[in-house]
C-alpha cells in the first residue's frame, strides 16, 4: 500500500505544475483574444483604483500582459514598466518547479543575485507606485 500512495504522491507532484501551465496557456489564449482595454466587465478592476482612484504599482499589468502576448513590448511598458520583469519571474519560478517536481536540481542563479535586490526592488515598486499618481507624471498611468 505504501508504494501506490508514494506512487500516486509522485505523479501529482509532477502533474502540478504541468496542470498550472495548462491553465496559464488557457488564460493566456483568452487574454490575448480579449483585449482588457476594451469596454465591458470581462476582468475584475482594480479595487485600489476603485477605491482611492490612484494607480497602483500593479494597475496596468493585465493590459501589459494582453500588449505582450501580441508582441507589443513597447505598449506592454507603457501600460506597466514591470510588466517584462513579472513575466520572467513567472516563468523563472514555474521552470524551478518543474525541474524540481521531476526530481532535477534548480538551477542556482539565486546565489548570484545580491541579498539587497529584493529590499530594492520592494522600495522601487512602491516609489513607482508614488510616482505615477503625482501630477506631470501621467505618462506611468494605464
Amino acid at each position: 500500500m505504501d508504494v501506490t500512495v508514494t506512487q500516486r504522491t509522485r505523479t501529482v507532484v509532477r502533474a502540478a505544475p504541468i496542470a498550472c501551465a495548462c491553465a496559464f496557456a488557457g488564460a493566456g489564449a483568452y487574454l490575448v483574444t480579449h483585449d482588457p482595454s476594451a469596454g465591458g466587465s470581462r476582468y475584475p478592476s482594480c479595487v485600489f483604483h476603485e477605491l482611492t482612484g490612484l494607480w497602483c504599482p500593479g494597475c496596468g499589468l493585465t493590459r501589459g500582459a494582453h500588449a505582450l502576448l501580441r508582441g507589443d513590448v513597447v505598449g506592454a511598458v507603457s501600460m506597466n514598466v514591470f510588466t517584462p520583469l513579472v513575466v520572467a519571474a513567472i516563468t523563472l519560478t514555474w521552470f524551478g518547479w518543474l525541474r524540481r517536481a521531476w526530481g532535477r536540481p534548480i538551477r542556482p542563479f539565486a546565489h548570484r543575485i545580491p541579498t539587497w535586490t529584493g529590499p530594492a526592488l520592494f522600495v522601487l515598486v512602491i516609489a513607482y507606485g508614488v510616482v505615477r499618481n503625482l501630477p506631470g507624471f501621467g505618462a506611468l498611468a494605464p
